[in-house]
């Protein structure tokens, strides 16, 4: 995907000036003459353009989207830049938390597993402090429950206290912070809020979804304008792979086109699920779902006719997990316990991994779900009548809707958790990848320029080159994009508001426009 104008300025390499395009509108790129004038006009043949209005639509097209993805390259590259190095250190936190806590994760695998009442007691013994928000029971052999714990002083209220126990010894084998759904720990958590918000908080996420909402148009600009200027060639080799035998700025973006080509649908789907969850666009996209009736589905807790309004949580303990499983205890209704409802949800077929969410308030019931976001995803979930035991809701994951899975999907195969290790070591080859065509377009930048200096940027005025009946269409979708992409839109405002005013103040003076 090359990032900069394809017309060679004043001062280029020779090897420069053989890679241009016979009979394409360059000379109008560059300032000079307009290439019509010399008898190669719209409709020309001559460059394989293509013939007719077709041809005509993509002569007058091509400067604008040079223009727009130099000028977008070069100013949000940055954000991109940060993005990508903060996306290559989240890829790799999966397997270097394993490492790190090892001690907390992993046990000696024994004889059996105590009973999980008997677990979150050990662990409440050791850690009073705050309210039992979640129980994960160990979801496989040789790994550690997780009893989850909110309101503790000194935790961020966003997060939990995580108390790991040995499954088969009930012994505590330490407390970390925990993050989100995932069950992110404290390594992972800096990475990720680094990578989300610079670690600035709301005002920080703007820069994600600045990266975000521009990075597919970059992205789509870069793949049009290389395959146009490789048509001529006609080979797969010419296109899908880089020229090593150029030099200068003609092997720097040999190398941006080509390996921008590989990753490009790599990078359109990083560009499209990061909006998901972004501040504005993604409120924009739950307020589409909710209108199409795409909304991720919920079990409902409620229990019926209120009668267990007394049960609620305590600031200590949890019901049944100190009294064998009775729940009989002061300030409490009959509870079934932890142990029966973890049988219950079986009965279901929710397997491991599952979290167990306590009664939030009077009425309520505990809701067991599956946790795991490998695939395939088991999403599954089941509300418990405390008092009885009994299944009073279930909610499949097969039955989500259509956008609510897709959205499942394509955060998880974001987040890195969908494939596990090969989704991890994929989002690592495209933040990679994203540093390196960051890097060749700021060289092409540098090579294109004289006496060691960036070269210019490419002329103003490429709209006016678009027929009107392609024009007036292409700013209605923009409008509609942008307001929908207020990151994208704005800046773009943004830019155009100066590019306006730079242009009439040149023009006032009477020298040509450049910027």
């Amino acid at each position: 995907m090359s990032a900069e104008p394809l017309a060679p300025a004043t001062g280029d390499s020779p090897d420069d000036a053989a890679d241009r395009e016979p009979h394409s509108p360059t000379e109008a790129e560059s300032g000079g003459a307009p290439a019509e004038s010399g008898g190669t006009g719209a409709g020309s043949t001559s460059d394989g353009s293509g013939s007719g209005s077709g041809g005509s639509v993509w002569v007058g097209l091509r400067p604008l989207v040079l223009r727009l993805h130099f000028s977008a390259g070069v100013l949000v590259a940055p954000f991109l830049l940060v993005a990508a190095v903060t996306g290559l250190l989240y890829a790799g936190s999966f397997q270097a938390e394993k490492l790190v806590y090892a001690h907390e994760l992993r046990v000696p695998v024994g004889d059996r597993e105590l009973p999980i009442s008997q677990q979150v007691a050990a662990a409440r013994k050791v850690h009073p402090e705050g309210e039992i928000s979640a129980v994960r029971p160990s979801p496989e052999d040789g790994a550690t429950t997780r009893v989850l714990l909110s309101g503790v002083k000194g935790v961020d209220p966003d997060h939990t206290l995580a108390v790991f126990v040995d499954p088969y010894t009930a012994k505590v084998r330490g407390a970390l912070e925990q993050y989100g759904s995932t069950g992110a720990l404290p390594l992972r958590t800096w990475i990720d809020e680094f990578h989300r918000d610079l670690h600035l908080g709301q005002t920080g996420r703007l820069y994600s979804e600045l990266a975000a909402g521009w990075l597919w148009v970059i992205a789509l600009g870069g793949v049009v304008l290389w395959l146009s200027r490789r048509r001529r060639k006609r080979t797969l080799r010419a296109v899908a792979l880089p020229d090593r035998a150029a030099t200068g700025r003609k092997r720097t973006m040999s190398f941006h086109g080509a390996v921008g080509l590989w990753v490009a649908l790599g990078l359109l789907f990083l560009s499209a699920t990061g909006l998901t969850w972004s501040t504005y666009a993604g409120a924009n996209v739950e307020d589409l779902r909710t209108a199409l009736g795409q909304t991720t589905p919920t079990v409902s807790a409620t229990v019926g006719g209120g009668e267990h309004a007394g049960h609620h949580m305590g600031s200590g303990s949890m019901p049944g997990m100190d009294m064998g499983g009775t729940g009989e205890a002061a300030g409490h209704t009959a509870d079934v316990g932890l142990d029966t409802v973890l049988k219950a949800a079986r009965a279901k077929d929710l397997d491991n991994p599952v979290e167990i969410v306590p009664p939030a308030e009077p009425g309520s019931g505990y809701v067991v779900s599956q946790i795991q976001r490998s695939w395939p995803e088991k999403q599954d979930s089941v509300a418990i009548d405390p008092a009885t035991g009994e299944v009073t809701d279930v909610q499949r994951f097969a039955d989500y809707p259509v956008l609510a899975k897709l959205s499942r999907w394509g955060i998880d195969l974001h987040t890195g958790n969908l494939f596990g290790l090969v989704n991890q070591i994929a989002l690592a080859a495209l933040a990679l990848a994203l540093i390196l065509l960051i890097v060749w377009g700021y060289r092409m930048w540098w090579q294109r320029g004289r006496a060691s200096a960036f070269g210019r940027p490419i002329p103003r005025g490429a709209w006016r080159r678009v027929p009107l009946y392609v024009l007036l269409p292409l700013a209605a979708a923009t409008a509609v994009i942008g307001y929908y992409l207020p990151l994208l839109g704005i800046p773009l405002a943004a830019f155009l508001a100066v590019d306006i005013t730079m242009g009439e103040i040149a023009r006032r003076r009477g020298t040509a426009p450049v910027v």
